[in-house]
């Protein structure tokens, strides 16, 4: 089939990759003059069911990948396709399932869901156009456009994995904390195959439940059959260090709806969801605003840490010490319905312009 067109002004491959997001990049491959980025996502549409070949199918929350090419000269659009899975977990999926064996009510249901989720991960409906003249009323911010063109907040597809992933990201390096969230991936998360390659799927809540925390407890439980080493399906092993209580007393604590529900924030205020998701173990200030920016697109949320706060300092107030929470507290007051995506570019802004080191002299 024909890719799909999405006509907005986005750099696919600056906004998976600036720094600040809550989930890792999607699968990246660079082929000549185009960037090109493949994902797995799951269908939340109306459950209708196809019969191919005497076999039922659920497109309900039926995994598909997602191919999205973009010219690296032309950012002002990029083309999507779509793939159907061969095999998901042990169940094979039918060769006949496929695009050209659908109703057209079917095709569009599809396909209405994929640009609904795009539209949703890379924030189109966003005015970047309108942010930019925001952007250049500020004489501190002016610089930013420059360096930061295309560049959009990065929304979760799952709002359970953006508060893992969270989670694990506090007091961490980028590279470290994605690398354990791929881990977590392939130790438990659904197996998903295409014809170019093979996806997982993040965890469920109640998974968690039953992850080991250690390599002693995974080998207890298997009476120690093998050198401690050969345990590896618990989540210190995938990096996850002191972290992995904390992952599993929040995935407890969403699955009791009356403790925290992650469908019902997104219709709270920004103070009541912020209170809410401080509750969570192991989430902080810091950590609670990144959850709710980039797992609920709360853009008037400004997630500080200590580089925001030396950035802050330096822009707004002579280099003056200040705390996090008044950094916070400045960029809400100061950016209001900006303040997300003025975080997001003041600090790519400073990594790519010098502005970081300047301020670590």
């Amino acid at each position: 089939m024909d890719g799909l067109k999405f006509n907005s002004l986005i750099n696919l491959k600056l906004t998976q990759e600036s720094g600040q997001t809550s989930q890792s990049p999607w699968r990246h491959n660079s082929v000549g003059n185009t960037d090109e980025f493949s994902e797995l996502i799951y269908l939340n549409i109306p459950s209708i069911i196809n019969e191919l070949n005497d076999e039922s199918i659920n497109l309900n929350k039926l995994p598909i990948l997602l191919k999205l090419s973009q010219h690296k000269s032309n950012l002002n659009e990029f083309t999507h396709l779509h793939q159907f899975p061969i095999k998901v977990g042990n169940h094979q999926i039918s060769n006949n399932f496929n695009l050209e064996n659908l109703s057209n009510n079917e095709k569009n249901l599809v396909e209405n869901e994929i640009k609904n989720e795009l539209t949703k991960i890379f924030n189109l409906d966003f005015n970047l156009e309108k942010f930019y003249d925001f952007l250049l009323s500020d004489e501190k911010l002016a610089p930013s456009v420059e360096f930061c063109n295309g560049l959009r907040l990065f929304i979760a597809k799952d709002p359970f994995e953006c508060i893992i992933s969270s989670i694990c990201s506090a007091n961490n390096s980028i590279a470290r904390w994605t690398k354990s969230i791929d881990k977590i991936k392939h130790n438990w998360g659904e197996k998903v195959e295409f014809d170019c390659g093979t996806f997982y799927g993040f965890p469920k809540p109640n998974q968690f439940l039953d992850f080991f925390e250690t390599p002693i407890e995974e080998a207890d439980a298997d009476g120690h059959c093998y050198e401690i080493g050969c345990y590896t399906h618990n989540l210190k092993s995938c990096g996850v260090g002191y972290r992995a209580p904390y992952m599993k007393k929040a995935s407890q604590m969403i699955l009791e709806d009356n403790d925290i529900s992650i469908n019902d924030i997104f219709s709270m205020d920004y103070d009541e969801a912020f209170d809410l998701v401080l509750r969570m173990p192991g989430v902080g200030p810091k950590v609670a605003d990144c959850i709710l920016l980039y797992g609920f697109g709360f853009e008037e949320a400004f997630p500080s840490d200590v580089w925001i706060k030396r950035i802050v300092s330096h822009l707004y107030f002579d280099g003056e010490e200040i705390s996090a929470d008044k950094t916070r507290d400045f960029g809400i007051e100061h950016f209001g319905d900006y303040a997300g995506y003025a975080q997001l570019y003041l600090f790519h802004y400073a990594r790519k312009s010098g502005l970081m080191e300047k301020i670590n002299k």
